[in-house]
């Protein structure tokens, strides 16, 4: 099953010790490192059950969580128990899964490159020479498999953040169940993120994104605090690159070499390609959240892929959940997230 949540996700190491202390007292947890095709030593990180629910003989369902590119997967457990989307699916009877992406605070060792160089510009050296084509392609297929081999061959359903939905459309993930996606980053243009780059690349930088991609009704400052303290410069700097990116071709496409004869010779084509969701397989479970408010999801941007979606997809397994008063971040530190949001997801994951 294919979750495709849209919530940023901080590293699972929670800003405050004493929360820290108190949430791993209620719940397990257990870390484990994977390695990608290409050296990247990944932080996993895992709830295999509940606080109610822990006979050891149970078998439970696994759901990965996987974050944006921004932050990483912290941010699902930035609440109390009852506000957190990791721990009410633990606590709800899953076995859940937290990835931590490359270059995020977790995730920041390599077989041979170190990521702090400082013979070589701090932007540009070997380590953080990859774009999200390199989550796709790489990340993403081995936290997958990794989880797949250690639950049994089970089916995992899968939670991402706005791009992670993109990422499925890489490539077909076999081991995957069933599809969420909440505020997914889809055909951004000019005018709908104009306002944040001129925001962004002043000094405040990225931070600003946190503030514009909040309503003010749902946002909880100490959540929004700890939610800005875990921003990685470097990860800042690569998310303004990909935005530039999807503004000039208005939608999710593969890494542009820059002129049209490197294409060519890459792609068979002058331009990236888009990401391909129509290898999403039409039979999966999917269910879609998006916001009124959400500037890098918005309204129109939404319905474009979920037109795209529908005429293929079949319509018996695919939900569409919408939330007007939402912006992009709201769907992770929103205070009544876990009522209008988790709520319906969790059901959807139960009924499928």
């Amino acid at each position: 099953m294919i979750l495709v949540h849209v919530v940023n996700l901080l590293p699972i190491r929670l800003v405050c010790a004493r929360q820290e202390q108190q949430l791993s007292a209620i719940h397990v947890k257990i870390t484990w490192y994977v390695t990608t095709e290409d050296g990247y030593i990944l932080s996993l990180k895992r709830i295999p059950h509940g606080v109610s629910n822990s006979t050891k003989n149970t078998t439970r369902i696994p759901v990965l969580l996987f974050h944006g590119l921004m932050v990483d997967s912290v941010s699902w457990v930035l609440g109390t128990p009852k506000q957190s989307l990791g721990f009410i699916l633990a606590d709800g009877g899953f076995d859940v899964w937290f990835a931590n992406t490359r270059g995020t605070n977790s995730s920041r060792n390599h077989t041979s490159l170190t990521p702090d160089d400082p013979s070589i510009d701090k932007y540009f050296q070997e380590y953080w020479n990859w774009t999200w084509d390199q989550l796709a392609a790489y990340d993403l297929p081995a936290v997958l498999q990794h989880v797949y081999d250690h639950t049994g061959g089970q089916k995992v359903h899968y939670i991402g953040h706005s791009l992670a939905f993109h990422f499925l459309g890489y490539r077909e993930f076999n081991p995957v169940g069933c599809l969420m996606v909440e505020g997914p980053d889809c055909c951004l243009n000019a005018s709908t993120v104009c306002n944040f780059l001129q925001h962004a690349t002043q000094s405040t930088s990225i931070k600003n994104l946190i503030h514009m991609s909040q309503s003010k009704d749902h946002n909880q400052k100490l959540k929004t605090s700890f939610y800005c303290s875990n921003l990685r410069s470097r990860t800042e700097f690569l998310l303004l690159v990909c935005l530039q990116l999807v503004i000039r071709y208005e939608g999710v496409r593969r890494y542009d070499y820059g002129n049209a004869k490197e294409n060519m010779k890459h792609y068979n084509q002058p331009r990236p390609p888009l990401y391909n969701l129509s290898s999403i397989p039409t039979h999966v479970p999917m269910f879609l959240t998006h916001g009124g408010q959400d500037f890098l999801g918005d309204v129109p941007d939404t319905r474009h892929l979920l037109n795209t979606l529908v005429r293929t997809h079949d319509r018996d397994n695919m939900e569409v959940l919408y939330v007007p008063d939402y912006a992009h971040a709201d769907f992770v530190i929103g205070y009544n997230a876990p009522q209008l949001v988790y709520e319906p997801m969790v059901d959807f994951l139960q009924r499928h």
